[in-house]
């Protein structure tokens, strides 16, 4: 019998836990960390990596990444689809410029009510969305002055493109980590490079994520790859392949010991699988409800607060 998808996940997360370097970070938490770590998922049959030692919110991974790939830098969209996990940021910086202590409820009210207000405090900067959709170009406008043109670089549009007309490609790549605009973001990405991969008629996708917070962000981030690697797929007219994880500061938080001691006694079991339920004919224009999992039994969730 062959070993569970994600038991190297949890041996992982063991292996951090144990011997993991305690670190300081920006959050002010700490961390037990190791740097440079990889995993390989199959996707054959519809397979997704989705997490079986506790619940994973599918839809919510789902919603986020639909919001990348609309280009989307405000928080808004995602409120007004109840998704939560990126109001921490706007929320703080709110407090700390107004000197209000809002609810983190009462804040999002505003955001969704108040179109002026999600404007002014609902927006991120130039976070994954733009750079993956309208990276900025700039042409000379004259001795020693550029412009930035109005409409930047479409990643998205090129790489399927590329994939469709030029499969063997090795440029078959979408770049996050847009250095001149890392200040304007309310966090720098942190799964930053995506790269494709053809061969036998199978599309295979890796990801390189600079930081990855094993016991909260991972299990998104590797429900986004394989889904984003099934699309791309389906569009490009290749059967899935694999997904591949790397990760270069990969760490747990000192306040996670209830959630990591709790995971790790847990047994993985189960094959879920990603079922897409139609082709339209671009990857913009997906909704939540063509995609569905089956077949996924996952143990109860487990609550573990994030750090800002």
């Amino acid at each position: 019998m062959s070993e569970h998808y994600e038991t190297q996940y949890l041996d992982l997360m063991r292996r951090i836990w144990s011997e993991g370097d305690e670190r300081r970070d920006r959050t002010g938490v700490g961390t037990r960390a190791v740097f440079g770590a990889a995993m390989r998922f199959s996707l054959k049959d519809d397979a997704v990596p989705l997490l079986t030692t506790k619940r994973v919110y599918w839809k919510t991974a789902a919603r986020e990444f639909l919001w990348f790939l609309a280009g989307g830098t405000n928080i808004r969209p995602l409120l007004e689809q109840k998704v939560r996990i990126w109001t921490d940021w706007p929320l703080d910086r709110y407090r700390r410029e107004t000197g209000e202590d809002i609810a983190q409820e009462t804040f999002e009210a505003r955001i969704v009510e108040d179109a002026q207000f999600a404007e002014r405090w609902g927006d991120l900067g130039p976070v994954y969305g733009k750079q993956w959709t309208d990276w900025p170009i700039y042409e000379a406008a004259g001795e020693g002055l550029y412009r930035r043109r109005e409409r930047g670089h479409d990643q998205i549009a090129e790489l399927i493109d590329s994939l469709t007309n030029n499969p063997g490609s090795r440029r078959h790549i979408v770049e996050g980590w847009n250095v001149a605009e890392l200040g304007a973001m309310a966090l720098p990405p942190c799964h930053k490079t995506y790269q494709f991969y053809v061969a036998d008629g199978k599309l295979s996708g890796l990801l390189y994520q600079r930081s990855c917070d094993l016991g909260l962000g991972f299990a998104f981030n590797i429900f986004s790859l394989a889904l984003f690697t099934r699309m791309l797929a389906q569009q490009t007219g290749l059967e899935p392949g694999e997904i591949v994880w790397n990760g270069g500061d990969v760490h747990l938080y000192l306040n996670h010991a209830e959630l990591v001691e709790e995971q790790l006694s847990r047994t993985p079991s189960g094959a879920p699988r990603l079922v897409i339920g139609r082709k339209p004919g671009s990857i913009c224009d997906y909704s939540i409800e063509d995609f569905s999992v089956i077949d996924y039994a996952p143990q109860e969730h487990i609550r573990a607060p994030v750090a800002v």
